[in-house]
């Protein structure tokens, strides 16, 4: 069994009994549906043949019995459907969404957001499907089995004339499954990569606007999407040889009761009761036997989504708690200790970096682009671990504390700024979902952010866009940092947190921020000089290292590298 079968077997056995609910409805609506033509046989031979009438209504009375215990059956069978598609489209998607958050920065830089949401889509719907189906699956291998085996009873030789072909099914099984599990991952494929696509465009719609990129994605998109229907087509194109070759099967049964089995009736070898009984019964198994060849695929795209799902549940994260982890330590003094690191088979972004941030204290980090200081700032917060060196708070290694801790005493205002589509209450909180609501406007005043929330529609209860849109980049930047003022944390790391500020707004919100860094030690990655200036110390990064170190006055007085970065800055601004 693969890993798309293994997968596919644990989730049945989490849903093990309502599968037996689903299992005992299929099978009580489809055993009534072959007892009745056994009562139309009685009937017929019994009650019309022979004119017994009390044969005939006993018959009658049976079939109609029967009849209601099928539709109980039926509905029984349909309600543990749909209840084990729904747990088990859930179970995919729950699944998913907690891996994803466990899973460290490197893995969500090589799987993207649009491949994880096919797979919590696409992949657990195909997943879902083979649970909805099974009642009625086992309900129609039984209708297979069981009218064979009544046949049999009934009549061997007709029953073997009629069943014969039936063991080449086995055969064209086996050729089937194959074919189909081959084109159906490639089809999964493709359909993940559009939803990739799809999920970046809409992610960057207006990126897309402003650089008039409309037109070539479409492209792109159309492009991705005729390849989608190229690999359904070559998946259809299997179902196109194999399904109708099934239902052939059952029709030249037909064929065969009626050319050998009426010469059968007219010999008195077998009944006219029993005659009809074998039509009903070819009749019965026609749809069955069509179906249980498309539950073949539903089972083939269930187990080929399975390892899809499998990918992302077994992926190992390589940021990974410590067996026996540390508690925050009390003292916050941040160190590097010749960490060097890079992404992937890159060169190293840092190379032997060494820079201590003592308690309390605020150090801002400057350099070139890419030279690396969002990579300090992701590296005191554990995003990534570093090839070599070590990142110490109070004395401690950042590996050894305890993950949920170190979040909680770490806290960050990024460049980009992300807000949910919540309240501006439910923003500023996001971190502490019980936080006072005082605590959260206390939070926005010191943020600078709230004059202009106080002017929105509904306050703090104003639901914003999706991720804050509906505000100025300059407001979602103050709302991330009132986010984090509320947080509290030990440590700060503000990157590039002005950046979406008007410079004309800029002084509105240095007050605050010099507020809050005031005796908690703090990161600062700038570019401004007036943010920067806000530090007790400026460190510049250059060749993964840290160049030079002091004071913005002293650096301004006697470092040329520092005071060119400083020009560029206000030249990028301007």
């Amino acid at each position: 069994m693969d890993a798309g079968g293994r997968y596919l077997w644990s989730v049945a056995r989490r849903l093990r009994w309502t599968i037996v609910g689903a299992v005992a409805g299929g099978l009580s609506w489809q055993g009534a549906a072959i007892v009745s033509p056994l009562l139309v046989r009685h009937a017929i031979d019994a009650g019309i043949v022979h004119h017994h009438r009390s044969a005939l209504w006993w018959a009658c009375g049976g079939i109609a019995t029967l009849g209601l215990a099928e539709a109980v059956a039926g509905g029984a069978r349909h309600y543990f459907a749909i209840r084990n598609r729904a747990l088990a489209d859930a179970g995919v998607r729950d699944g998913i969404f907690r891996r994803a958050l466990e899973l460290d920065a490197r893995y969500h830089d090589r799987v993207g957001a649009g491949d994880l949401i096919s797979r919590a889509s696409n992949d657990a719907e195909l997943v879902a499907r083979v649970f909805d189906s099974i009642g009625h699956t086992v309900g129609y291998i039984l209708t297979i089995f069981g009218v064979s085996i009544v046949l049999f009873v009934v009549d061997w030789r007709l029953a073997l004339a009629v069943l014969l072909p039936l063991p080449l099914l086995s055969v064209g099984f086996g050729r089937y499954s194959r074919r189909y599990a081959a084109r159906t991952k490639v089809n999964q494929e493709e359909l993940g990569k559009l939803t990739v696509l799809a999920e970046e465009t809409i992610a960057g719609i207006r990126v897309v606007k402003g650089l008039g990129a409309g037109d070539a994605l479409s492209a792109r998109f159309r492009a991705r999407s005729d390849r989608v229907v190229a690999t359904s087509l070559a998946v259809a194109d299997v179902d196109a040889v194999f399904l109708p070759a099934l239902e052939a099967l059952p029709l030249i049964g037909v064929l065969v009761v009626l050319w050998y089995g009426s010469h059968r009736v007219l010999a008195g070898d077998i009944t006219i009761g029993t005659f009809t009984l074998f039509n009903v019964y070819l009749v019965l198994i026609v749809f069955p036997l069509r179906t249980v060849g498309q539950r073949v695929s539903t089972l083939q795209r269930g187990a080929t989504a399975g390892r899809r799902v499998v990918d992302v549940l077994d992926a190992a994260p390589a940021v990974v708690e410590a067996p026996s982890p540390r508690p925050f330590p009390e003292r916050s003094e941040v160190r590097f200790e010749d960490v060097r690191f890079g992404y992937a088979d890159e060169r190293p972004i840092l190379d032997g970096l060494s820079l201590t941030i003592p308690e309390g204290e605020s150090l801002a980090l400057v350099g070139a682009t890419a030279s690396g200081k969002s990579t300090v700032a992701a590296l005191l917060a554990r995003f990534y671990d570093p090839d070599g060196g070590r990142v110490t708070i109070g004395g401690v290694d950042v590996r050894e504390l305890r993950l949920e801790e170190l979040r909680r005493g770490v806290g960050l205002v990024f460049e980009e700024t992300f807000l949910f589509g919540d309240t501006v209450s439910g923003n500023v909180g996001f971190a502490i979902p019980d936080a006072e609501e005082e605590d959260i406007r206390r939070a926005a005043r010191l943020a600078g952010a709230a004059e202009f929330v106080e002017r929105l529609p509904e306050g703090y209860e104003t639901v914003l866009g999706e991720r804050g849109f509906s505000l100025s980049g300059g407001q979602r930047q103050r709302i991330a940092i009132a986010r984090a003022i509320l947080a509290d944390p030990q440590v700060l790391i503000l990157d590039d947190a002005t950046s979406a500020v008007d410079a004309t707004k800029e002084h509105e919100i240095r007050a605050a921020l010099s507020e809050v860094m005031a005796g908690r030690t703090t990161l600062v990655i700038a570019h401004r000089p007036a943010t920067i200036a806000l530090a007790d110390r400026v460190a510049v990064v250059e060749g993964g290292r840290i160049a030079e170190e002091g004071t913005h006055a002293e650096l301004v007085a006697g470092s040329p590298r520092y005071r060119a970065l400083l020009a560029l800055a206000e030249a990028e601004a301007a």
